[in-house]
């Protein structure tokens, strides 16, 4: 690598061989001048971003980059650029090969002010993109609801005039066992991709055990390849055969029965370059939720179907969830937040959306539908419906509130738990336990069923009494609505992964129920991310 001019240093570069032949006061005059033209290209090709020219003018515009003491940050730079690739990231925005032609292409001191710069704003984006990720969430689907904490260039440039380099780009990215296990994944499915892949697909529509031929050794092979089944030969879906399948279905969300239905095989036939976009987005979101999470914190992976607490980076507790329709206004959205209580027989206030249109138009039909709902005035008063003539109301006018009084058979169940926000998303129970026995539980209006919500009860209430079970059921057995304050309040993070990790073990796959990721997918291939081991 050359980097010529920037290795010289700017004194040499701007003083040059005919200004050391001159005298004292010429050679002053002579820096000067040099100096000024400097700052001035610097200052110019700052112009369109304020932060990095706010950066430059707070340090009297001494370069970060282009100095004879700045080599280090030079080759930390390069280095770090260089893996971008490494990180799903889209290298065509900080190019090293770009930005090496350009040290070495600098001769005077506007050129070096201009690369000082062109070498500031690659930092500061590869930085941003690293730590936050590089996509806008909210501009790509309108259920991505979460707050991106993003650092101003100026920040990000400062932090690195004053941290080693090195250390500066190894706190960037996130510091969680996921990441580091999803670029592993993502190197091991490059490799696979660049070998041709799995092998021939499983030309069958499902596989039961005790078939033989030629569509059973296919599936044999396709799980040796994807590492589920040492070498084997048997031509029999035998017991082994089983069990591997099993051990597949768990690892994508299907019903582990070891028979290879249509979802089984859908799975086993998906090529390892979709799995690898899903893993390349699935960094894109873990950069994004790239802080604390809390040591003690509820997770909700939504196309997981699954409501987990984390203690310290351990589940210590998991269950089945319903999550929202994949309808627009009903897929529960992506955010964080914090469970501050939980209420026990709640009352459930329809939503306005659900009273107007799908209550209206049944009550409309029939006033006296719907009887254990209650109808409530401005006044908080019930109005009976025989005094009410829903045909004069419409979804704009309707004046009434409509709730359901606490009851086994209330729509939120026997208790919910509550982290207020703007889009009146909670956790629940419900009455309709049948939904949790499928593969598939996308039936809510975007709020989040829990299988075994008094279970999530005490394990919240077990944090501030030796009795949660106790406690829990004192308040229950009154019938009456009650609210009970979590003592310490846990963060709620409702996340979406169609591609995730586990400590010892396979990849897991869901499938991307809202096209979400599909959408995460495609923005960062127009940015430039590619996949590795693909021809373009």
């Amino acid at each position: 690598m050359t980097l010529r001019p920037a290795r010289a240093g700017l004194a040499a570069l701007f003083l040059g061989c005919a200004a050391m032949a001159l005298p004292a006061t010429a050679q002053d005059v002579t820096s000067q001048f040099q100096i000024s033209a400097f700052k001035q290209a610097v200052a110019e090709a700052a112009a369109d971003d304020e932060s990095i020219g706010a950066f430059y003018r707070d340090r009297d515009y001494a370069p970060l980059f282009t100095g004879e003491a700045d080599i280090e940050r030079r080759a930390a730079l390069l280095r770090a650029l260089a893996t971008a690739d490494d990180h799903g990231l889209p290298s065509v925005r900080y190019d090293p090969a770009e930005l090496t032609a350009a040290f070495a292409g600098a001769h005077s001191p506007r050129e070096l002010g201009r690369v000082e710069v062109l070498a500031a704003s690659m930092l500061a984006q590869f930085s941003r993109d690293l730590q936050s990720g590089a996509t806008e969430p909210r501009k790509i689907d309108s259920g991505i609801v979460r707050d991106i904490p993003r650092r101003s260039p100026q920040a990000l440039l400062t932090e690195f005039s004053r941290k080693d380099p090195a250390l500066y780009f190894r706190s960037l990215m996130p510091r969680t066992p996921e990441y580091v296990r999803l670029m592993r994944g993502k190197l091991e499915l490059e490799k696979t991709v660049a070998k041709g892949g799995w092998g021939p697909e499983v030309p069958a529509k499902a596989l039961e055990p005790g078939q033989q031929g030629p569509a059973v050794v296919a599936l044999r092979n396709r799980l040796i390849a994807m590492g589920y089944l040492t070498r084997s030969a048997t031509q029999t879906y035998d017991a082994t055969l089983e069990r591997a399948v099993q051990t597949f279905q768990i690892d994508h969300g299907l019903t582990a029965d070891g028979v290879a239905g249509p979802g089984t095989i859908a799975a086993l036939n998906t090529s390892p370059v979709k799995r690898l976009e899903s893993v390349i987005v699935a960094m894109e979101r873990e950069r994004w939720l790239n802080r604390p999470r809390g040591e003690r914190h509820v997770l909700v992976n939504i196309p997981n179907f699954t409501a987990q607490i984390i203690d310290n980076g351990k589940v210590t507790f998991e269950t089945r969830s319903v999550v929202g329709k994949n309808v627009p206004d009903q897929r529960t959205p992506e955010f964080s937040d914090t469970m501050e209580h939980m209420v026990i027989n709640p009352t459930w206030n329809v939503p306005r959306s659900i009273a107007t249109k799908e209550y209206l138009p049944l009550f409309q039909r029939n006033p006296n539908a719907a009887g254990h709902l209650k109808l409530i005035d401005s006044r908080g008063r019930v109005v009976p419906r025989g005094a009410v003539n829903f045909r004069a109301y419409n979804a704009r006018n309707f004046p009434f509130a409509i709730k359901q009084p606490p009851s086994n058979s209330n729509a939120l169940g026997l208790v919910k738990f509550m982290f207020p926000n703007k889009w009146n998303i909670y956790l629940h129970d419900t009455p309709s336990k049948s939904l949790f026995q499928r593969e598939v539980r996308a039936f809510s209006h975007g709020c989040i069923r829990l299988a075994d919500p008094f279970d999530f009860a005490y394990a919240l209430l077990a944090r501030q009494t030796d009795d949660p079970k106790g406690a829990f059921h004192s308040r229950l057995r009154t019938g009456a609505e009650s609210m009970v304050k979590l003592d310490v309040q846990v963060p709620v993070h409702l996340i979406y992964r169609t591609a995730f990790t586990q400590a010892r073990g396979h990849m897991n796959y869901r499938d991307d129920i809202y096209g979400r990721d599909a959408r995460i997918w495609n923005a960062l291939a127009e940015m430039g991310v590619k996949l590795r081991g693909v021809e373009s």
